[in-house]
């Protein structure tokens, strides 16, 4: 239990993950008087996998559509169809990112997509800033669990479980996360007198707008239906998307332009070589503490002292709701999952469950203080402070919990899908 403490201890400390999981690693192999050879052994082994070819793959087809123009087609067609409601912009905010969720998979992406269109609509509308700027960065939130999604994927990888399974289990949880959020703003901009669209789209308008929308959105339902039918791989997927999207970007909608392409590439190479060093990193820790027998340890202490299902996920619950707010959720993942896995397993917890578990748990800590990366990047959209967005935030988080509670005890809320498509 000493590398545990001793990581959380550099953790705090504001020493980057990657390096705290490293020196931890690398004392615990001195302890133990192992070879220093078998860190760049394991580190390239980690890194060393098939489906994570994915990962640049997926991050590379987000930033294709985001230059392609999708984000625009998405919020006319979210707005067509349900603008007019009271508080109808918030509610388009939330719609849209279910959609571009559906997309990119990147919570980030999502409220910068978003954030970037609707923030300065709605503060024309006069929707306070410090409304619109949490209810972004919690509606960017649904990124990683409505597919594709890095962190289910990354899940999948080492808990040896279906990610297309994984992908079609993240449906209900992040339509249920989204309904959550439109609700309660529904309710708050009766309250505030907050309006939308002043008329009604007619038919043609949700035909037009939905059109120009469909060949975007049509892309997940591509990728999860090759997984399925054995078309294609979950990493092949990820290439499939980068060309659809290539092929939509810049011959359909023509905002794709070529000139763009290098810096996309850079970018893409930047964000899938922090996620990698992570996951090499993890999977050096990994090895040391499983050969220190940590997880067994963590597994029979927990078990001595619970013996139910029910509170079992709700200490799980808590220690990643915690975790969630000064961790990256690749890095929890990459962490925690190897410890809690052969608990759950004890318990005949089904894994694909166990999967959303987590990714709702730790989705939820980017829009949580103080990392919260999507309140930063909202905030710095609206130009509004972390303490300013707090007043509004906090019943947002408790919408999200309460769906959290409903996907952890209502396993069927992931499963149901999974199941019926076999």
């Amino acid at each position: 239990m000493i590398y545990i403490v001793l990581l959380f201890i550099l953790f705090l400390a504001g020493i980057p993950i990657c390096f705290s999981l490293g020196l931890v690693s690398v004392a615990g192999m001195i302890q133990g008087a192992t070879p220093m050879i078998v860190v760049i052994q394991r580190m390239f082994t980690g890194a060393d996998s098939t489906a994570l070819i994915a990962i640049p793959l997926f991050i590379l087809a987000g930033g294709l559509m985001v230059q392609g123009g999708i984000s625009n087609r998405i919020v006319s067609f979210a707005d067509a169809l349900i603008g007019h409601f009271p508080s109808g912009l918030a509610l388009v905010s939330i719609l849209a990112c279910m959609f571009f969720a559906a997309i990119t998979g990147s919570a980030i992406a999502a409220t910068a997509a978003i954030g970037g269109i609707m923030i300065p609509i709605m503060r024309e509308k006069n929707y306070e800033d410090t409304f619109s700027a949490p209810l972004i960065a919690c509606g960017g939130s649904i990124g990683p669990i409505i597919p594709p999604s890095i962190p289910l994927l990354l899940y999948g990888t080492m808990a040896n479980v279906s990610v297309g399974k994984l992908f079609i289990g993240g449906f209900i949880p992040g339509i249920i996360m989204g309904i959550g959020l439109m609700i309660y703003s529904y309710f708050v901009g009766k309250k505030r007198h907050y309006v939308g669209r002043e008329t009604k789209a007619g038919r043609e308008e949700i035909l037009r707008t939905g059109k120009d929308a469909l060949l975007a959105l049509i892309m997940p339902f591509i990728i999860i239906g090759g997984i399925l039918s054995g078309i294609f791989t979950a990493t092949e997927s990820g290439a499939i998307a980068c060309v659809y999207a290539i092929l939509i970007g810049a011959f359909v909608y023509r905002e794709l332009k070529w000139q763009n392409m290098f810096s996309l590439f850079v970018d893409c190479a930047k964000s899938t070589g922090q996620v990698l060093v992570v996951v090499a990193c993890a999977s050096l820790f990994t090895w040391v503490i499983t050969v220190a027998q940590v997880p067994q340890t963590v597994s029979a202490l927990l078990s001595d002292s619970i013996h139910s299902r029910f509170v079992l996920l709700l200490v799980i619950n808590v220690i990643l709701l915690i975790a969630g707010t000064f961790i990256d959720t690749t890095s929890a993942l990459v962490i925690f999952t190897p410890l809690f896995l052969p608990l759950v397993q004890a318990m005949g917890i089904d894994l694909i469950h166990f999967g959303l578990v987590m990714a709702v748990n730790l989705t939820i800590g980017m829009c949580t203080p103080p990392l919260g990366v999507c309140l930063f990047v909202a905030g710095s959209i609206a130009r509004v402070s972390l303490r300013d967005q707090m007043r509004d935030l906090l019943p947002m988080l408790g919408v999200l919990l309460v769906v959290l509670m409903i996907v952890t005890y209502i396993p069927q809320t992931v499963t149901f899908l999974p199941n019926l498509v076999g």
